[in-house]
């Protein structure tokens, strides 16, 4: 029997129609059996999981709770995060298939430097090192470096820790294609890109003008 790809979205209650889009458009192109779930901060601080303060700087919801992907998963086998404003374009198995077990993650290493001042939702735009690594990444649960994210380490260890991978080592993070992660302002490309991330917004749900509008908008009336 084939196994299931794990898939964690993020979940924001303020865009939620996001993470079900962002689900819909990978179930439409898989006959992969799937597990989806939605990281609801909700749910997991009444489990007891999640108890950190909340940061007047977190863009969203799960801005930490996507760290607690290998804790949910009981630090065995591989997992995907993946931010709600994303719009898969292909078939998730292929992402799945480039699975390394030399690595205890593995994102697509973007030397993002931002020159908008605010992003989604009118929330500052912050700079920093390995910006965006953590909105797609592919997990090996049963890593060492994995089982380091404790739930007391997520819970107390700040953004910085956690976004910039300082809890793993460089020679532990691998690479994935950059078409799993096209960042919207980067434009059209000459072929589609596999996963389209909305990072400056989602049409039909921020104001402004948007590539790849009209790929959602076909998503949302599939």
């Amino acid at each position: 029997m084939t196994e299931s790809i794990r898939i964690f979205i993020g979940y924001d209650g303020g865009e939620g129609l996001a993470s079900l889009i962002c689900q819909k458009s990978i179930w439409r192109r898989t006959d992969h059996p799937l597990q989806i779930f939605l990281l609801d901060q909700r749910i997991l601080r009444s489990l007891g999981l999640y108890i950190r303060d909340r940061d007047p700087r977190a863009s969203t919801e799960f801005t930490y709770t996507r760290f607690l992907v290998p804790a949910l998963c009981g630090y065995q086998g591989w997992a995907l995060f993946v931010d709600a404003d994303f719009l898969f374009q292909a078939d998730i198995s292929e992402l799945w298939a480039l699975r390394d077990s030399r690595y205890a993650v593995q994102v697509v290493k973007h030397n993002y430097q931002p020159e908008e001042t605010t992003k989604m939702g009118g929330i500052p735009q912050a700079q920093y090192p390995r910006k965006n690594w953590s909105s797609l990444i592919l997990w090996n649960c049963g890593h060492e470096a994995s089982r380091t994210l404790a739930l007391h380490t997520i819970n107390s260890q700040s953004g910085a820790y956690l976004h910039r991978f300082q809890w793993v080592l460089d020679q532990h993070i691998g690479s994935l294609p950059a078409a799993w992660n096209h960042l919207e302002p980067q434009g059209v490309t000459d072929q589609l890109p596999k996963a389209i991330h909305y990072t400056m917004g989602i049409p039909g749900i921020h104001r402004g003008s948007f590539n790849f509008t009209s790929e959602w908008e076909d998503e949302v009336r599939a």
